[in-house]
């Protein structure tokens, strides 16, 4: 009887951590369709046009009377978006982490960066300056939610399954990225025949997508669940009332502490353990490359190689169709070969990329093709590989702080790409020096991680080494 009642002890908490799972991929679901749509595909070429019909006759837009290049606009929105992030993510992270209650801020994040999302639909004439409050609103609850989202993984999946659940949630998030794009494609092509403006087609694209990103974050927040933090498990065992006084010293810390702040206290607690900082740097670098090629292709394929929006629509839909099979693929590799080396294998195709976008003429619409499928067999896999990896390297009952410093570069809300897309655009005028120019973070990327022993950096955080990592 008692062997019995382990095996279904055991079976329950199988089945409903894959319940958990289930819910958990759901967030990818809902709200990679605002990465894919609105960030890779309508906002970046359509908030330069708005900014451009709002410029000087030199070319320029002056918000808070600073002159900015009409198309390095969308760029510096996004560079700004990150640092309102670094001054939440930190705070909310520490406190995800002290409270346990992840979900509620999770709900919260999300349904302010919906709201800004669907608010986009009146983005219209020469509102260049709402486009950029909506984006920056966007992308740092964005950042704030996936950060939280992220950090479920150690929780929800052991050690052996991370790699797997990680690129599974990737694939169900570039699946609802291909199904709403299709219907996007369909509107934005036919926008005639619906009664609709070319304009106006594209702002219901904007703020569809907010509307999927709020509707689908419903089933994560009923599947996903609140764990007790190690400091309240120790209550039970400790004089409430000093547990109790402590606890709202901690939290009266928290509320005055500044993000920086919190953010630098983060920093330092990861100087203990010096592996796990040493691959963050390198994920920071590479992934701000990876977010900034995604953020700003559709630009370049616009402005630089005169692709039509049907045609940039087109190679962005083939992106999210093979990056499920590579998200996948990328998994099954990781299982033979460990994460790292995949990762690095990764790093280098997406250099190859890039040198290889530079020399494409302008009006070729299949080597943008072409490009775009060897983005998409790379992108899932090395960002869910990363993600997983990154598990296995944060001490436990610290997920949601570490995750906050991890989150700094990912979904395209990186600064220091778009920043230097944006000034080399800037001083160059040209989208194809500015390309080129983001081989430097996956070269360096690739260095930086190459010197990270893992196996150790896991063992050092106090977690189980998997086989193979």
């Amino acid at each position: 009887m008692g062997i019995d009642t382990v095996r279904t002890t055991a079976s329950d908490e199988a089945a409903e951590r894959r319940r958990e799972q289930r819910g958990w991929y759901f967030y990818d679901w809902a709200c990679s369709v605002y990465s894919t749509s609105v960030l890779t595909v309508f906002l970046g070429p359509y908030l330069t046009s708005v900014a451009k019909r709002a410029a000087d006759a030199d070319g320029y837009v002056h918000p808070l009377g600073i002159p900015v290049r009409a198309g390095s606009f969308f760029a510096y929105s996004v560079s700004l978006s990150v640092i309102v992030a670094v001054l939440v993510m930190p705070l909310v992270g520490a406190a995800a982490d002290r409270s346990g209650r992840k979900k509620p801020l999770l709900g919260a994040a999300a349904y302010v960066g919906a709201a800004a999302t669907t608010g986009m639909f009146f983005l219209g004439g020469d509102r260049y300056l709402l486009g950029g409050a909506l984006l920056i609103v966007a992308n740092a609850a964005q950042s704030v939610a996936m950060m939280l989202y992220n950090s479920y993984l150690p929780q929800i999946a052991p050690p052996e399954e991370r790699d797997a659940v990680s690129s599974r949630g990737w694939a169900f998030g570039y699946a609802a990225g291909s199904l709403v794009l299709v219907v996007n494609l369909v509107l934005y092509l036919a926008h005639d025949s619906f009664g609709v403006s070319e304009s106006m087609a594209v702002r219901i694209c904007l703020a569809s997508a907010g509307l999927w990103w709020g509707g689908f974050t419903l089933i994560p927040l009923l599947r996903l669940r609140d764990r007790p933090t190690a400091a309240q498990e120790a209550t039970a065992q400790k004089d409430q009332t000093a547990q109790t006084a402590q606890t709202a010293q901690t939290a009266q810390t928290a509320r005055t502490a500044p993000g920086l702040r919190q953010l630098a206290a983060t920093v330092r607690d990861m100087r203990r353990h010096p592996l796990t900082l040493a691959f963050l740097l390198a994920y920071l670098i590479y992934n701000d490359g990876i977010q900034t090629v995604i953020s700003q292709a559709s630009v370049y394929g616009s402005e630089e190689l005169g692709l039509s929006q049907s045609t940039l629509i087109g190679a962005v839909l083939l992106v999210q169709v093979l990056a499920v099979a590579g998200a996948l693929g990328m998994g099954r590799l990781a299982r033979t070969y460990g994460a790292k080396r995949t990762i690095l294998g990764s790093l280098a195709a997406w250099t190859l990329t890039l040198g290889a976008g530079y020399f494409l003429p302008a009006g070729a619409p299949v080597g943008f093709f072409l490009l775009a499928a060897a983005i998409g067999l790379v992108l899932g896999g090395s960002q869910a590989l990363s993600r997983s990896l990154f598990s296995h390297l944060v001490p436990p009952g610290k997920e949601a702080e570490y995750f906050s410093a991890y989150e700094m570069s990912d979904r395209g809300m990186s600064w220091l790409g778009p920043l230097l897309f944006g000034v080399t655009y800037q001083l160059t005028g040209s989208y194809r020096d500015a390309i080129i120019s983001l081989v430097i973070f996956f070269v360096v990327g690739f260095l930086l991680l190459v010197r990270v022993p893992v196996r150790q950096a896991i063992s050092d955080a106090g977690n189980p080494v998997p086989e193979k990592i």
